[in-house]
């Protein structure tokens, strides 16, 4: 099964639009296999942006990405890297689709609320960057109607 990763920003966090963001990706009936905060260090930020290192934002991106919590989600399911693209929407807010995250929520190309990788190899790499094998989980949606409570 195909999984993305996807990152609420510092200002994802600050303007509480986690639970917003989740939502949208739940309702396309994705599962959400893997959820934590942390707060960047400059030497994983550089890690996890590292295909971007030659090109001019990237210091600014860095720096923007330390100053405040993020919020990473691993998200599983059929087509989920191109559906979730589709779901943030363009860099730049104002190239962004009606209706997607970005152009309802971001401030500019920088402060665009949300990351979600590009492609299948991508999402692996940063997969990898933010999760350990042992903080992702494989279960079914209809598990609970199908156990004994208690």
């Amino acid at each position: 099964m195909e999984r993305t990763l996807v990152l609420i920003k510092p200002d994802g966090v600050c303007k509480r639009l986690v639970g917003e963001v989740i939502e949208r990706i739940e309702k396309e009936g994705f599962r959400i296999v893997g959820l934590k905060m942390l707060s960047f260090e400059e030497k994983k930020a550089e890690e996890l942006y590292h295909p971007h290192k030659d090109k001019d934002f990237f210091p600014g991106l860095i720096e923007f990405m330390l100053t405040a919590p993020s919020v990473a989600l691993v998200a599983e399911g059929k087509g989920v890297v191109q559906r979730v693209r589709e779901l943030i929407g363009e860099r730049v807010p104002e190239e962004a689709n009606t209706g997607t995250i970005r152009r309802e929520y971001a401030s500019d190309g920088r402060r665009n609320i949300v990351h979600g990788s590009d492609s299948p190899g991508s999402a692996r790499r940063e997969i990898e960057c933010l999760f350990s094998p042992q903080e992702l989980y494989s279960y079914q949606d209809n598990y609970w109607l199908e156990s004994e409570p208690g």
